[in-house]
């Protein structure tokens, strides 16, 4: 396991050293082949069709307002009381985002009904059995509690598919170079190393963002990835989960995204989406969660306090 993170770790740097020497070393990308800039995919747009929008594809002018004026009194009924006293479910923090242009109620464009397919009994049976989160060990506690991946509400900032967060923080940094492209993602910080061409690496080989391998066709870069170590579990999906990417440049300003993820172990059948990225001058900043994570050794010491009271 070290020796394959150091492998990867290295790879990473190599590319992310080629970020600052781009415009030096990097062969001139083909016409509309350059994907790089800094971008983001942020949006309240949500990854499936909420039920109260059955049968509704798209909104109107008039309910992306009301959508998104009342939107974050609606996410916050997701958490109970006690975690609403924490101080980043507001706007002090979170980015204000909007809906998608084409004002899509789902993120999801297939299946037609814009939900994601219901998980298989065995895809339930595998959920059930993996260890529950836990205060007895903080490695039973969920990745984006850990400040190691972005996992909130299904969402996946660094591992395919790229899914929005619903909290913000969606910036990316597109990079590359005749033979790979590099997403470094500003949650967690992380750098994904696409390989143009190639085959994909022996399956006991997974890591935590899979091994991707692209190809050019036409101006769309589609990226298949495989190989999935069993901590990424994106919406339950099982050590099968493959995933395929497109990403084109439609615009200057502009990335036309879309997947599709095939699990046959998770879902019946595959679907897809759509996530549209636009360039941004924000810039990529430092996300030094982990060195600040203090909540994390606080609900340690909290539970063995309360243990301890209750003479445990």
């Amino acid at each position: 396991m070290i020796a394959r993170m150091s492998r990867v770790g290295l790879l990473a740097a190599a590319v992310i050293l080629a970020c600052a020497c781009v415009r030096v070393f990097a062969q001139p990308a083909a016409s509309g082949r350059d994907l790089q800039g800094t971008w983001t995919n942020g949006t309240i747009t949500p990854l499936q069709r909420p039920e109260a929008l059955a049968g509704k594809a798209y909104l109107t002018e008039a309910e992306v307002e009301a959508f998104e004026r009342t939107w974050l009194d609606t996410f916050r009924k997701n958490f109970s009381e006690f975690d609403l006293t924490a101080p980043d479910l507001d706007y002090t923090y979170m980015d204000r985002q909007r809906v998608v242009p084409t004002r899509r109620t789902s993120l999801v464009t297939d299946p037609p009904d814009g939900r994601v397919p219901p998980l298989l009994p065995a895809a339930r049976a595998r959920a059930d059995a993996r260890p529950k989160p836990s205060l007895d060990d903080p490695e039973a506690l969920g990745l984006a509690e850990r400040c190691l991946m972005e996992t909130s509400f299904g969402a996946s900032t660094s591992a395919p598919p790229l899914v929005p967060s619903p909290f913000g923080q969606n910036f990316y940094q597109i990079v590359q170079t005749p033979t790979a492209v590099m997403i470094h993602s500003e949650l967690v910080h992380h750098a994904r190393v696409i390989r143009i061409g190639g085959t994909h690496l022996p399956a006991r080989i997974t890591s935590w963002l899979g091994d991707s391998v692209g190809r050019w066709d036409g101006d769309t870069l589609v990226v298949d990835t495989t190989n999935f170590d069993d901590h990424t579990r994106f919406g339950g999906s099982g050590p099968r989960l493959h995933v395929v990417e497109r990403f084109r440049r439609s615009g200057p300003t502009t990335l036309d995204y879309s997947f599709t993820v095939d699990d046959p172990d998770t879902w019946a059948r595959p679907w897809s989406a759509e996530v549209p990225f636009r360039a941004t001058t924000a810039p990529i900043l430092e996300y030094a969660c982990h060195e600040g994570n203090h909540s994390m050794e606080h609900m340690l010491r909290g539970a063995r306090a309360e243990e301890k009271a209750a003479g445990r």
